[in-house]
């Protein structure tokens, strides 16, 4: 008997109704758009490129549509959190035990720092954090400095520069495809905040 095909459309829309419904406001990078219109269209073409398909694509989006539904209900340790939703929720959707536990290592693939072990993985690590190799790099890194002062912890913008620096310095892309369309962006980038950096000294 062959096993049940997962609905993966229903598993969709059950995350983003309840990141819509239920993510605080004050998470001003963390939010359904991040999801949605970030991390989702990167790790798609991202898998494109990397010759990622049929089940593997529908797991790895199933993955980024999940990475961080964990936030809906607490910031700390919110990946280990999102992967008990997961486990919770996806049999109902019809998701195998083994499906749903490669779908488990790519949101824990997602934990700063990142220790990506399948390409899967490398994939929707690297798609986290696109937005380091874009151009509309600045506000995302706005958002999330925002929504760090909103739960407490205020940053100077010398001491957001530094850190910033530091992260992105440290920061390798695993995949080829990622590296290709990002790196230098990535790097022009932080030539940037070094020269702001320098303009705060």
């Amino acid at each position: 008997m062959m096993a049940a095909k997962p609905d993966f459309e229903t598993a969709k829309n059950y995350a983003l109704r309840r990141l819509d419904q239920e993510l605080s406001p004050l998470l001003t990078y963390h939010s359904l758009a991040h999801t949605r219109d970030e991390v989702v269209l990167a790790a798609e073409r991202l898998a494109a490129l990397e010759g990622i398909a049929s089940e593997d694509l529908m797991l790895l989006s199933t993955a980024a549509y999940f990475h961080d539904i964990g936030f809906t209900i607490q910031r700390e340790n919110h990946e280990a959190v999102g992967i008990q939703v997961v486990q919770q929720v996806l049999p109902g959707f019809g998701y195998s035990s083994r499906q749903i536990q490669i779908i488990g290592g790519m949101i824990q693939a997602t934990i700063i720092p990142q220790a990506p072990h399948t390409l899967m993985e490398e994939i929707i690590a690297d798609a986290d954090l696109d937005s380091l190799g874009r151009e509309d790099f600045w506000p995302r890194s706005l958002a999330l400095r925002t929504e760090l002062a909103n739960f407490g912890e205020m940053i100077s913008d010398r001491a957001w520069y530094e850190r910033q620096i530091r992260f992105m310095s440290g920061l390798q892309y695993f995949t080829a495809s990622a590296r290709a369309m990002r790196e230098a962006q990535k790097q022009a980038n932080i030539a940037w905040l070094v020269e702001r950096l320098a303009a705060a000294s």
